[in-house]
């Protein structure tokens, strides 16, 4: 009798687990209609009741982590209903951190290949190719990059996954199923819908344009041709499946006027955007430093400074050139609208401005702000950091590591033979690998550190808060992982190591430092024979 409880016993669990993570996608969702829309007591209680349900369902199943997560989240809750659902940057940015935490809970299903459930709080990606020892290594290689992945053996097998659960992403073959029938198929399950599921095209060979618009209607996101890797599929899945958890919009408010900042400030927090008020403008630099916001909100006319001169000594440093500038004024003149556009301002705003107006203006200058900063600091190829904000950021976090006495690590990673996989395979087979590492270690690492792609096949990793020792077991355990991905080549599949070195920081040592320690320690890892991560500990290092 007892052996046949187990299995029963480990389905039922299976089901339990099922429940929790349902609720925790509910959660979630809803906290992405609060992300795109206004704070309103309808939201509010949407929200509250679908984290009781989830703190519920996480007691009853026994889901500790879960069910801390619920807590968090409805203590934050009830502090808003107390404030009469005032919504502060605090409040926002709290709440952020739980529904970061609440999607990663389940997203690393390689991080426990012995649980018989794989749980993820990501909807899965469904693939269907006519080859399936080809869809089946495809989805390995997406398992390794915590996406759920699952291979359909025909379009009535893909049918019926469909009525089960809807994907997130599907990545079909035209001809699965047999010519054009992967176009077709996709055509059947996008009907009725008013959103059209993400799909991603694969041919086998070049194909003519109204193959391609016939994919494109059928909601087409993406037309591979030839060759089908892990990595391009994984880009495009992370860029139409990103979670709204990203970090809230930041904008610092300047204005003399403590009732009409506090107004401003009310208004965007409603609206899901953290906020900082200044009310004596000559300290702006000083707050652009410790803030660092997305954009800045102005008032034109303030006792001893007026917005514009303001605005002239923002733009003087490099730093904040590219920080969008609104002005927020009564003044109705047109002319005098457009001479402070012209002294470094982006927008200009009239008050009185409806809440839904300002809120609009501000997350579409916000986040084109972003993605612009992001061009402007980040590799092209892998979206990494470049090589000059990494040493940016690196000495942000020694500063940071003085002043609060906290540990601190940088770990410099160099791929393997790279020479000889550019030689053998191509360059077009080496930008694969360094993409597929580059998101390997996104998916890996925590959003506190900082990557970047420090040149060519190296990389880098500022590690806050993060003592040598502990940076050595996160950076080993993702050595071994890497290395056992196959990357799809010919005539045979492709695996490849890298070697990392680690240094972590001590008291009065500077970035540049830092990183000469690192990069010491990675010769000594290439030195010993490469695949695998030098550290050694030192009380010596060289003074800033």
């Amino acid at each position: 009798m007892k052996d046949s409880e187990g299995p029963d016993l480990d389905r039922l669990k299976q089901h339990f687990a099922q429940r929790v993570v349902h609720q925790a996608r509910q959660v979630l969702d809803q906290w992405q209609y609060v992300q795109t829309t206004q704070w309103t007591t309808q939201t509010y209680t949407d929200l509250s009741e679908a984290t009781t349900l989830l703190a519920r369902y996480s007691t009853r199943f026994d889901q500790q982590e879960h069910l801390a997560i619920a807590h968090a989240i409805a203590r934050r809750l009830v502090v808003i209903r107390e404030n009469q659902g005032r919504l502060r940057s605090e409040d926002i940015s709290a709440l952020s951190q739980s529904m970061q935490q609440l999607s990663r809970t389940g997203l690393r299903q390689g991080d426990r290949p012995d649980q018989a459930l794989q749980l993820s709080l990501r909807k899965p990606v469904y693939v269907g190719l006519a080859d399936r020892e080809q869809a089946e290594r495809l989805c390995r290689q997406l398992n390794y990059f915590g996406v759920l992945a699952l291979t359909c053996d025909d379009p009535q097998h893909f049918h019926r996954v469909m009525r089960e659960r809807h994907p997130a992403v599907m990545v079909l073959e035209t001809d699965f199923g047999g010519v054009g029938e992967g176009i077709r198929l996709a055509e059947d399950v996008q009907k009725g819908r008013e959103r059209k599921l993400p799909v991603l095209f694969f041919s086998h060979e070049e194909t003519d344009t109204p193959t391609r618009l016939a994919a494109a209607r059928a909601g087409g996101e993406e037309f591979y041709t030839v060759t089908l890797d892990a990595a391009s599929v994984l880009e495009k899945v992370e860029e139409l499946t990103r979670i709204a958890h990203q970090e809230p919009l930041r904008v610092l408010i300047i204005d003399d006027s403590r009732a009409q900042a506090l107004h401003t400030e009310r208004v965007l927090n409603s609206g899901g955007i953290v906020t900082s008020t200044l009310l004596d403008p000559i300290g702006a630099m000083d707050a652009l430093a410790a803030f660092q916001p997305d954009l800045i909100i102005l008032d034109m006319y303030m006792p001893g400074c007026i917005g514009t001169e303001l605005a002239k000594v923002i733009r003087q440093h490099e730093r904040y050139v590219s920080v969008p500038i609104i002005y927020l004024s009564s003044e109705g003149d047109l002319d005098k609208q457009l001479d402070a556009m012209s002294e470094g301002g982006d927008d200009f705003l009239t008050k009185p401005i409806r809440p839904h107006h300002l809120i609009a203006t501000v997350r579409t200058r916000g986040a084109r702000a972003r993605s612009l900063n992001a061009r402007m600091v980040r590799d092209s190829l892998t979206g990494l950091y470049n090589h000059t904000h990494t040493l940016q950021l690196l000495e942000d976090a020694c500063l940071r590591a003085r002043r609060d006495a906290l540990p601190l690590s940088f770990a410099m990673l160099d791929i393997d033979h790279f020479k000889r996989v550019n030689d053998t395979y191509g360059h077009p087979m080496g930008d694969r690998i360094i993409r597929s590492l580059a998101l390997f270690l996104k998916q890996r690492l925590r959003k506190t550190d900082h990557i970047g792609r420090y040149g060519g096949e190296e990389f880098a990793i500022v590690m806050p808060y993060t003592r040598g020792e502990d940076a050595l077991a996160v950076i080993e355990d993702i050595r071994q992982r890497f290395a056992a991905i196959k990357h799809p080549a010919q005539p045979q599949d492709l695996s490849c190591t890298f070697s990392c070195g680690i240094a972590q920081w001590s008291s009065g040592q500077g970035a540049a430092a830092l990183a000469s320690d690192a990069d010491l320690s990675l010769y000594r890892a290439k030195h010993a024979g490469r695949n695998r991560v030098d550290y050694q500990p030192s009380n010596s290092h060289h003074m800033s």
